[in-house]
């Protein structure tokens, strides 16, 4: 009897667990070579709203972890991608990558963890600020992270871009709701099961699959996202991203669509700095 093979069900990765689409609904993926490889959940406007509750009820808890142990954090993260490269090189190939442009862009991925794990107790020395000042005042700036940010992933390259974009805010303590890749999603998918397994507590990190198209005006309004850090957008989709951005007060990046993901450009102290918000304090000398 010829046996049939069992294919995985893959899951978008929210508050620590793997989920359903809300509404049950999926779409199919094909691989490079058009062969149908996997249903992918359609994540809808509902299941965002959940991953943001997530994110929130995680958020004080990742905050108040010690940038030293964020750090920690990030590196095992790293090690995870390293000890599951031969896997992960293997299904970038699966959808299109040559197996030398895979083989980069995996390596690229644990060393931009690495990156900003090693930036993780060291931006606050850079970023934050003793100030002098005109009276008899100690006077001093301090980061703090902003709280839940959304996260709009590039299209290509769908593993690294996302990894660059995710990396930089949770290492300040804030907590991150992503969409990923649309035509590419099960790189994300790998992730989070390696984010399942990680230290990194559930919540921090959440995944959805799905259509830009019904994402991305929820991005734009939901009020308790406190930042969109975006890139491979169109022109009406940051149009969108920006008036509602607009009318809930929220930070909003766009990446350059010419970001070259690969190169040492593509990570910055700067990045960080983009979803940290700065508090003064004025102490008086003698107090």
């Amino acid at each position: 009897m010829t046996r049939l093979p069992i294919t995985k069900t893959s899951k978008p990765y929210v508050g620590g667990a793997f989920i359903r689409s809300e509404s049950g609904r999926t779409f199919p993926l094909n691989d490079a070579k058009g062969n149908f490889f996997a249903n992918i959940p359609q994540c809808t406007r509902k299941d965002l709203r959940n991953a943001v509750e997530a994110a929130a009820k995680a958020g004080p808890g990742w905050a108040k972890r010690t940038a030293y142990n964020r750090g920690q954090i990030l590196y095992r993260l790293g090690e995870m991608l390293e000890a599951r490269r031969a896997e992960l090189i293997e299904t970038l190939i699966l959808f299109g990558a040559s197996k030398a442009a895979a083989a980069k862009e995996v390596d690229a991925c644990s060393d931009r963890l690495v990156y900003y794990a090693g930036w993780a107790d060291k931006y606050e020395q850079v970023l934050g600020n003793v100030n002098p000042v005109a009276s008899p005042h100690f006077n001093f700036t301090v980061t703090e992270p902003m709280g839940v940010i959304g996260v709009i992933a590039p299209e290509a390259p769908a593993l690294l871009g996302l990894i660059s974009l995710i990396a930089p805010i949770i290492t300040s303590g804030n907590t991150v709701v992503a969409a990923v890749a649309e035509t590419n999603p099960y790189p994300a998918i790998l992730l989070g099961e390696m984010l399942a397994t990680s230290d990194l507590p559930g919540g921090v990190v959440n995944l959805l699959t799905g259509f830009r198209k019904e994402l991305v005006p929820t991005f734009a309004t939901h009020t308790h996202l406190r930042g969109i850090s975006a890139a491979g957008t169109s022109a009406e989709e940051r149009k969108t991203l920006r008036l509602g951005a607009a009318e809930s007060v929220k930070r909003v990046q766009f990446a350059d669509d010419k970001t070259n993901w690969l190169a040492d450009s593509a990570q910055d102290l700067y990045a960080i700095r983009d979803f940290v918000e700065f508090k003064t304090t004025w102490h008086p000398v003698g107090a």
